[in-house]
């Protein structure tokens, strides 16, 4: 398993180990012991799979508030994204930076979104498979967003018009957007 920093430090694309042969493919798509020994450890609860049909559709930007806020760890089994965190933490010298980064089934690349971050993905070819591990159940009345489109964050999408979920065409900028991260 390699781990890459990107622009912001607490960010980190994991690539896991993939071992090739005539059939096929194998790899551990999470160990919580190799995360350990590079020093990340998460208690994971949760696996998330979400289907979207369409390219072009867009889920986010989100994120759930302490005591619930959530770290994730994500991954893509059929398909590619482009895959953006933001940096929601209020006295991060980053704070309102993004990264995005492209997963797919054939880079089998991670993202790692710790807690304080805003996260959302674009599908980037018809039926796409996400999955992502969370560190914290999935809570309602903590569960937030922010805009996909926030121009004070100037996230480069790669669709102008993409499919949404009403609810996520209805996040408020960041500067509206309630937020207990420091």
């Amino acid at each position: 398993m390699r781990i890459i920093e990107t622009k912001i430090a607490e960010l980190l694309i994991i690539e896991p180990d993939v071992f090739k042969d005539i059939r096929g493919f194998f790899m551990e798509t999470f160990s919580a012991q190799k995360l350990k020994e590079a020093g990340l450890e998460y208690p994971f609860v949760q696996d998330n799979h979400s289907l979207s049909v369409e390219a072009g559709v867009l889920r986010g930007l989100h994120y759930q508030l302490n005591p619930k806020a959530q770290t994730k760890l994500v991954r893509v089994a059929a398909g590619a994204i482009y895959d953006v965190a933001v940096d929601i933490r209020k006295n991060s010298p980053t704070y309102g930076q993004w990264v995005g980064v492209i997963l797919s089934a054939e880079n089998k690349r991670q993202l790692l979104v710790p807690q304080g971050f805003a996260h959302g993905f674009c599908t980037l070819v018809p039926n796409t498979e996400v999955l992502y591990k969370v560190d914290q159940y999935y809570s309602p009345e903590h569960d937030r967003g922010i805009a996909w489109n926030d121009p004070a964050l100037g996230i480069d999408w790669p669709v102008s018009k993409p499919v949404l979920s009403d609810k996520d065409g209805k996040h408020p900028l960041l500067a509206d957007a309630e937020n207990n991260f420091e």
